[in-house]
């Protein structure tokens, strides 16, 4: 039987995964808008900020529960986490919340071209900036370069932690991920077959780049951080996970060559989300390596049972909220003068 521990630091990797796949293709939605190009380059705007606007800010959600859980079940791993990495979880704080302010005064720029092309910028290199810092905190949790002294003080000088080649790989991974997602996304929201096949390129051009990142990471971490590299290469389970890694990350691949949209999206999905898993999986049982494990950081049974039971209760409203938000702002929409989608043909 699962310990309670274990089982809220599952919901937590379950809500991190959430985000990447949701809010992670909203912050590389942010980056094709900046990259946009061609003589369909007002077309593909047009169709990023459709696919975004309706739900996006509701995706954050996903990592509010992940703060809260950490601070709530698992304080010396909060504490260790906010101290040492005070500076890039400021600047993906603000990197946040200049994204949404810059999103919402673009939208109502009401024919003020200079402030929506200045909010269009800011609302774009947010959105490169903020996947990037994301990563580098996951990296920096990870390499083992947060330590915590005896007496309990993280000891940290703010910077070294995060200022390394190891998170700066993650960095960019993650940001490759959050590009990839949105252009294999936008190949199922975008309308028309020219549109289509525009995100479809930047999807392939981002499969590469995700591997190359991929390849990057994990030949830092042998040296940087040796438990992601023991766990992804010498555990009884890592070959297996990473074939079958391989195998979604092949089969979104060919599913967009093949312009089948519907079935990239989903192996794409499951790549990202296999990813993040892998990650965990290698980092067990730390939380924060090598000082904080998951049993010694946890808070007491009676705080954390009431919190899976919240957890339960809340999970009732909030999954018909969402699926219900999806439903009404994100209608499939079909136009008689539109020919069908190439994935939709025998």
């Amino acid at each position: 039987m699962l310990e309670l521990p274990m089982i809220v630091a599952a919901i937590i990797v379950l809500a991190l995964i959430v985000y990447l796949l949701t809010g992670g293709a909203d912050f590389g939605g942010g980056i094709w808008y900046l990259f946009a190009s061609g003589e369909r380059k007002d077309d593909q705007r047009r169709a990023l900020t459709e696919a975004i606007a309706p739900i996006w800010e509701a995706n954050h959600v996903w990592l509010i529960l992940v703060v809260v859980l950490l601070f709530v079940c698992f304080p010396p791993a909060f504490s260790a986490i906010m101290t040492a990495l005070h500076i890039p979880l400021t600047l993906m704080l603000l990197g946040i919340v200049l994204r949404g302010s810059a999103f919402a005064f673009q939208s109502y720029a009401a024919g003020a071209h200079r402030l929506e092309r200045r909010s269009a910028r800011v609302f774009a290199i947010a959105s490169i900036i903020t996947p990037v810092l994301l990563g580098i905190c996951a990296g920096a949790i990870a390499s083992g370069n947060i330590r915590r002294l005896p007496s309990g003080v993280i000891d940290t000088n703010f910077i070294s932690e995060w200022l390394q080649p190891f998170p700066f790989a993650i960095g960019a991974l993650t940001l490759a991920l959050c590009a990839f997602l949105a252009a294999v996304y936008m190949t199922v929201e975008a309308h028309g077959d020219a549109l289509k096949d525009d995100f479809r390129r930047r999807a392939l051009y981002s499969a590469l780049a995700t591997g190359a990142c991929a390849f990057a990471a994990i030949l830092l971490a042998m040296r940087d951080a040796p438990l992601i590299w023991t766990g992804l290469t010498a555990a009884r389970w890592s070959i297996p996970f990473q074939l079958l890694t391989a195998l979604a990350a092949l089969a979104s691949i060919a599913a967009l060559w093949t312009r089948r949209f519907h079935l990239a999206r989903a192996a794409a999905a499951t790549q990202v989300a296999l990813i993040l898993l892998g990650w965990a999986l290698a980092q067990f049982p730390y939380l924060v390596y090598p000082d904080i494990r998951i049993a010694d950081a946890a808070a007491e049974t009676a705080v954390l049972r009431p919190v899976l039971i919240a957890l339960a209760l809340g999970s009732l409203l909030l999954l018909p909220a969402f699926a219900y938000l999806y439903k009404i702002f994100k209608p499939r929409h079909t136009s008689p003068l539109e020919s069908p989608s190439p994935d939709e043909t025998p």
